[in-house]
């Protein structure tokens, strides 16, 4: 395995005050990662920064070996927590926009993983229930060829019952040189796919190692460990 993406004393504020504080963090290719944290612990601020939407920060962000910027927008996969499409567009529609846009898109995969998830091309977004959009929206994404997944609350609008077909789709849908880094507060749906997990606290790191040694080292699952800590 090689580091992907390297941080560096990453520290980030708005008026209110500081959101990130001095993050240093390394994640390795041919990984799935948890990002876990309450809401407005900072975890979407750090992916807007990891994929070039945010540039006024303090501190190193290498992705590649390459600062966020042009280059790296190339191989970073981005799904966003709202929804970045205009509310009249079709599926498939947003599948052909992205084929145009996108060198490295797989249009057979996307239509192959609407028709998996029972949407139809002609579906408007806004006739979609929420959770229709983020499966339109992830089959988006993840039908790139992309060396880094960021999926900011992929599973926040997803059913029950939809939640294992989503994992399966990540799973099956990123390659081994690419690494998948997720943020949720699902954790026990979740963990068993995580490699690595990261915590963060009031803008602070508080766990960066693999789940296997997380799991060893406190007796206890993700999810546990998760609500001990954050006093869920």
């Amino acid at each position: 395995m090689s580091a992907l993406l390297e941080i560096s004393n990453l520290s980030k504020s708005y008026d209110r005050g500081p959101v990130l504080h001095d993050i240093s963090l390394t994640v390795d290719s041919g990984r799935i990662v948890g990002i876990v944290g309450p809401n407005g612990c900072g975890k979407t601020t750090l992916f807007k920064i990891i994929a070039g939407l945010i540039g006024d920060y303090k501190g190193s962000v290498l992705i590649g070996g390459n600062p966020p910027g042009i280059q790296t927008k190339s191989i970073i996969s981005f799904l966003p927590e709202k929804t970045y499409l205009q509310e009249g567009i079709k599926a498939g529609e947003a599948i052909a926009m992205f084929a145009d846009f996108y060198g490295d898109f797989d249009r057979s995969k996307a239509l192959e993983m609407l028709k998996r998830f029972q949407l139809e091309p002609k579906m408007k977004l806004k006739t979609m229930s929420k959770g229709m959009q983020e499966k339109l929206q992830l089959i988006l994404v993840m039908s790139r060829a992309a060396k880094l997944y960021l999926l900011d609350e992929p599973l926040s609008g997803i059913d029950p019952a939809a939640r294992d077909t989503i994992l399966d789709i990540i799973l099956s849908n990123y390659s081994e040189d690419s690494t998948v880094m997720l943020s949720t507060h699902l954790i026990h749906d979740v963990e068993r796919i995580f490699d690595d997990i990261i915590m963060i606290k009031d803008g602070q790191l508080l766990v960066c190692e693999s789940a296997d040694s997380l799991r060893g080292r406190t007796g206890k699952s993700l999810d546990e460990y998760f609500r001990e800590v954050f006093k869920c």
